[in-house]
């Protein structure tokens, strides 16, 4: 306690966190008026590990950095180690690539809905969103033999191919998923379970968006048009017509609608690279070793602008591998939408950003007397370790 104030500590370990990550609220009564989030819990290490692993190796660790979004991922690095090469992908596995990419946005929009309703007391919702759920990994699953991580894309392509029945498979399975969605977003709109608990809860405005750096839903539903899939268009969404979804309520149920409305964007897109998508081969090789160069690669995730720096050193493997993941982006903002809110409506709020810890946590240490910053190798740690233990 401090004066009138009193801090609550939430996390790291907290039954509302799925992943450790600390936050220290300031409360004065009820109302929240300071923030600080203590992120780097669950720290693993795979920027490092793709130095010393192969370009083709580091395509496995890439998709294991986030389960959900685990096609961005893969993209992101595959588009990277192709700009190192000088290469392009086959027009087909590029479409292919878009088609993948949605179905993971449909499945993380859902999952998100779910877990949104689960936090504000509505399991009814919870539990329809997340049966509709299992159709869209259905979906993943008839596509790549696989429903968590999918190990579609290759550097040069991509693994599997779509044959007419798949394809009439997905179609029907679109339908079922825009038709319920449509009734979700009906049902929101008028439930006072949800209007009460999202309306005017987590305020961001548009300029607040925009100074703090929010990205993905979290800025769209703050008004801010925002969209690397049309700011940079990368696969084959440049040759796709859809909509950048914006909302202009900058709270919680605006995030929601965001969301619902990109369901039912992406089922449309889905549907437009199905019909445009060419015939043709599906990867091309590659070579192994990679002239030393640097790439910048971006994806539109799930949750906003997924970022992969490259360098490459003339051998089979990356000289670094930088990662940037859309929940470090909105920490800022979410810091932003917690001030000046009621403690009861916490989770709501932190689950508005969709975070995923995991995939956010880095190490880096800093060097306050030479004031800069640097990545620790192994045996850099071991030696500091022991310098510190003999000191003591």
């Amino acid at each position: 306690m401090s004066g009138s104030t009193i801090k609550i500590i939430i996390g790291p370990q907290h039954p509302a966190l799925k992943e450790p990550e600390r936050f220290i609220l300031e409360t004065e009564g009820e109302y929240v008026v300071d923030v600080k989030v203590r992120i780097g819990y669950i720290h693993r290490g795979i920027e490092k590990a793709m130095e010393n692993r192969t370009y083709l190796q580091g395509l496995y660790l890439s998709e294991r950095v986030c389960g959900i979004c685990s096609d961005a991922h893969t993209t992101c690095y595959v588009q990277g180690v192709e700009e190192l090469l000088g290469i392009e992908p086959p027009p087909r596995s590029r479409f292919i690539r878009v088609i993948v990419a949605e179905l993971e946005r449909i499945h993380s929009h859902l999952l998100w809905l779910g877990i949104a309703a689960h936090e504000i007391g509505f399991d009814t919702l919870f539990m329809y969103v997340w049966r509709d759920r299992e159709v869209v990994m259905d979906l993943l699953e008839l596509v790549s033999g696989n429903r968590v991580n999918y190990a579609i894309n290759t550097i040069g392509g991509v693994r599997r191919d779509l044959n007419n029945g798949r394809i009439q498979k997905m179609l029907k399975g679109l339908k079922i998923l825009e038709d319920r969605t449509k009734e979700y977003l009906k049902m929101i709109g008028r439930e006072q379970t949800v209007l009460k608990r999202t309306v005017n809860i987590g305020n961001l405005s548009k300029s607040d968006a925009i100074k703090y750096g929010a990205v993905g839903p979290t800025a769209r539903a703050s008004g801010v048009k925002r969209d690397v899939r049309v700011d940079d268009p990368y696969a084959a969404y440049d040759e796709i017509s859809f909509n950048v979804i914006v909302e202009d309520g900058c709270d919680c149920l605006a995030r929601i609608m965001v969301r619902g409305r990109e369901v039912l964007e992406s089922i449309h897109i889905i549907r437009e690279a199905l019909k445009k998508m060419p015939d043709g081969e599906i990867r091309v090789r590659v070579k192994p070793r990679i002239p030393p160069a640097e790439a910048l690669s971006r994806v539109e995730a799930p949750r906003g602008e997924l970022l992969y720096y490259i360098k490459s050193n003339g051998t089979d493997k990356p000289e670094r591998c930088k990662i940037r993941t859309p929940t470090l982006a909105n920490i800022p903002s979410l810091c932003k939408m917690l001030v000046g809110g009621y403690i009861a409506d916490v989770p709501i709020v932190l689950a508005g950003i969709d975070p995923c810890f995991a995939c956010m946590d880095r190490v880096l240490i800093i060097d306050k007397e030479k004031r800069k910053a640097e990545v620790w190798t192994l045996d850099m740690l071991r030696r500091y370790g022991r310098e510190w233990y003999q000191k003591r």
